[in-house]
């Protein structure tokens, strides 16, 4: 098999597999900076062996065995947890082919066991915040650093040292991987819910690189964000019939089941229903902004923030027409907090395209291209400006 496709093939396993994979290890081995270093030797195996072999019937298993078998190695090599080596010796013995098995199971099972147990894992109370972010992007989300540290506006060095950090401070203090019981459930969730907020927003629009989304963050609308050619369409000119209604529809019932919690609605499910809006109309023309627009109002009250001020202006240049928005977008306080911001200089010039003030259009289209890391995006903003 050549050296090309096999890399290719190992390259999207580990997307698929990895956070699964570090999961299973870390629950096996108790030790998550451990779990990750035997990933990946057993994808530089990978790399090694498949080019002879080819890619196995299932990688995914094969790459759980590898990295089994060279912590085994290690941990006899080291000399050291003599009773953990033992374990994994029983286990891989007794599992054996089992690994499969269990492996096309978990992919069955939405709420995976191992997943859940290292998220809040990686979410444990020792950690900071930052930390707890940090690492739990790096190993479920398969964020690079760099990745983390733009969503971060901080250095790459700064993630890194919070990564490691973390991993030791776990491993001093022989921290469980488990799920937490349920009256230490609330004070753990809400590291957890940041986390996968920060996951979507890095696969609904990455911050680097040549993708326009990250397929393997996202998937409703993934279909209708990109043109045959892999350039960006705007959300008001995408082909709805496109949209994975499925998804949308499993989304919309989880919403209405937490409307029937009776209970109030933070950031996160304001978010929710802002994309239900979006998602109910099966035509842009038929998107409600004025609602989009309250919804906002209500974020901006429990969770402000210079990002939510300028999503609601748009959505109220959408509402109530391009003047109003651009009254809010100049606001000086927005613009020194996202003077480094793509998105602002981008609203700004939809706006002023609207109202037909097309060469101050093209300075703010210039300017988000200047601004972005995704190559794409760039490009998309550059075309923009040049037709004003």
């Amino acid at each position: 098999m050549a050296a090309a496709d096999v890399n290719r093939a190992v390259e999207a396993v580990w997307r698929i597999e990895s956070a699964r994979l570090i999961a299973g290890l870390a629950r096996t081995v108790r030790d998550v900076g451990l779990a990750e270093d035997l990933a990946q030797e057993a994808l530089v195996a990978a790399l090694e062996q498949w080019t002879d072999s080819g890619v196995p019937d299932n990688p995914g298993a094969w790459l759980m065995a590898t990295a089994k078998r060279r912590g085994i190695d290690r941990l006899r090599r080291d000399r050291i947890a003599a009773r953990k080596s033992e374990e994994l010796g029983r286990e891989l013995e007794v599992r054996g082919a089992a690994v499969e098995r269990d492996l096309a199971a978990a992919i069955d099972d939405p709420f995976d066991d191992d997943l859940l147990r290292l998220i809040f894992t990686t979410c444990h109370p020792l950690l900071s915040t930052e930390a707890r972010v940090a690492l739990t992007l790096r190993l479920l989300g398969g964020l690079t650093t760099p990745e983390i540290a733009r969503a971060y506006l901080i250095s790459e060095s700064t993630v890194a040292q919070r990564i490691v950090r973390a991993k030791r401070t776990l491993a001093a203090a022989r921290v469980p991987i488990e799920v937490p019981v349920r009256d230490q459930l609330p004070e753990r969730l809400a590291a957890v819910l940041e986390v996968v907020y920060l996951i979507f927003n890095e696969g609904y629009s990455p911050s680097s690189g040549d993708a326009v989304v990250r397929i393997e963050l996202q998937a409703s609308r993934t279909r209708a964000r990109v043109d045959p050619a892999g350039e960006p369409v705007p959300l008001l000119e995408q082909d709805r019939a496109r949209w994975d209604w499925m998804l949308i529809g499993r989304g919309q019932r989880a919403l209405e089941r937490a409307y029937a919690t009776g209970g109030s609605f933070g950031p996160y499910a304001l978010q929710a229903a802002i994309a239900a809006c979006h998602s109910r109309a099966r035509d842009a023309a038929d998107t409600d902004w004025v609602r989009i627009a309250a919804l906002y109002d209500g974020l901006a009250q429990v969770s402000p923030s210079p990002v939510v001020g300028l999503n609601r202006a748009v959505a109220v240049g959408m509402a109530f027409g391009p003047g109003a928005a651009l009254e809010l977008l100049g606001d000086e306080e927005m613009g020194a907090a996202l003077a480094g911001y793509p998105l602002l200089p981008a609203a700004r010039g939809e706006m002023l395209e609207r109202l037909g003030r097309d060469a101050e259009a093209r300075t703010q289209f210039e300017r988000a291209a200047e601004l972005t890391a995704n190559e794409r995006q760039a490009r998309f903003l550059r075309r923009r400006a040049a037709t004003r």
